[in-house]
């Protein structure tokens, strides 16, 4: 008899991966801010007649860059170890990369103004070939630079940190902005599948008691119609001719409902036919001329649905021949018109939009206009 096999035991959780491009562009940054810097304070220097450029210039380099390291280079190195010891805990990141937090923050600057000007001095004169003497006996030009490149190269790794931290708070507003957006659209759609499946049941009630042959037939391609889009409208986006492919199917089925009362024409361009749009985009649009526009006139009329590019922006048009725009009102509120207007606003902001009209071969004319997708 085979040993019974024990469960594979769950794969150890990966190391906090550290950014290093984004550690890299960081810290050159930094280094490239607290450079320039230094420059600008041995040229102030030179011009007051404190010292001269060249010793001014190494002073203030050797001062300048070991506070940056101190400060710029210890942040990074602390908030690298925090994140790795939340991730052997199996936590989430806590904070952006190269922030280790306010405290840490906090001890890095006082570090970096007692221990840099100390480190950068001996350097300097180090290099000078004066290191017998020692760091804090120094000369009123040396005092000077000393002070004004301490101050200077602390503030200036305080504000890269601060701008640092404002990126990534609008980084995370953004994400957070995008998912409300898309939440916002899920719950726009499940209002408009069911919207559109109820007024499908109550023409479907009126025909049951009056034209069982042709409800049967109805009912027929209402069930085709939910099979052929169920898994279509459970997507964000899809191909063009798939929303053409759709509104085709839904006034086949409006077809048996209204007989001879309905005629409809779709134009969709070959060009065209790839490109991805949102889902129930144009149904809402169909469903309303019909149920607003051709319904109320006895005699009926034609419905068109067409698109067509324009000066780089997708046009998708509905066409009715209907009652027009003066006696919609009179029919109840147009619900699908909302609902797109929304869901253009969460998806485009101002580049896409929605506008209702007359025709000028009356009745009413709805044309969407979209970013034309790249």
């Amino acid at each position: 008899m085979m040993p019974a096999a024990h469960p594979a035991s769950p794969a150890p959780q990966p190391p906090y991966a550290l950014s290093w491009p984004l550690v890299r562009a960081q810290l050159l940054r930094g280094a490239l801010f607290v450079l320039l810097l230094c420059v600008a304070i041995a040229l102030l220097l030179t011009a007051t007649g404190r010292s001269a450029f060249g010793d001014g210039l190494l002073h203030s380099l050797c001062i300048g860059l070991c506070c940056w390291l101190i400060i710029d280079g210890g942040r990074h190195l602390l908030a690298h170890r925090r994140q790795c010891a939340r991730a052997r805990q199996g936590l989430d990141a806590d904070l952006p990369a190269g922030f280790p937090g306010w405290r840490w923050m906090a001890l890095l600057l006082l570090l970096g103004m007692t221990l840099g000007p100390v480190a950068g001095t001996t350097l300097a004169r180090r290099v000078l070939g004066s290191a017998g003497q020692p760091w804090w006996d120094m000369g009123g030009g040396d005092q000077l630079t000393w002070l004004i490149t301490l101050l200077a190269s602390v503030a200036s790794v305080v504000t890269l940190t601060l701008l640092e931290r404002l990126s990534h708070a609008r980084a995370e507003a953004e994400a957070a902005r995008r998912a409300a957006a898309e939440n916002q659209l899920k719950l726009l759609q499940s209002q408009l599948e069911p919207h559109m499946l109820f007024n499908t049941l109550a023409n479907l009630r009126v025909l049951i008691g009056s034209d069982p042959a042709r409800a049967q037939a109805m009912l027929d391609r209402l069930i085709a119609f939910l099979r052929a889009t169920l898994g279509a409208s459970r997507s964000a986006m899809h191909p063009l001719a798939t929303e053409f492919e759709r509104s085709a199917d839904y006034l086949a089925l409006m077809q048996v409902r209204m007989g001879a009362r309905l005629q409809s024409h779709l134009d969709l361009p070959d060009a065209l036919r790839g490109l991805p749009v949102p889902t129930l985009l144009l149904q809402p649009l169909v469903e309303n001329a019909i149920k607003h526009g051709l319904e109320p006139k006895v005699e009926g009329g034609r419905i068109e649905v067409a698109a067509h590019d324009e000066d780089g922006q997708l046009f998708l048009t509905v066409r009715d021949s209907g009652v027009g725009l003066g006696e919609v009102a009179a029919f109840g509120p147009a619900f699908g018109l909302q609902q797109v207007r929304d869901r253009l606003r969460t998806l485009y902001g101002s580049n896409a939009a929605l506008t209702v009209q007359a025709d000028e071969q009356g009745g009413t004319r709805a044309s969407i206009r979209l970013p034309m997708p790249r």
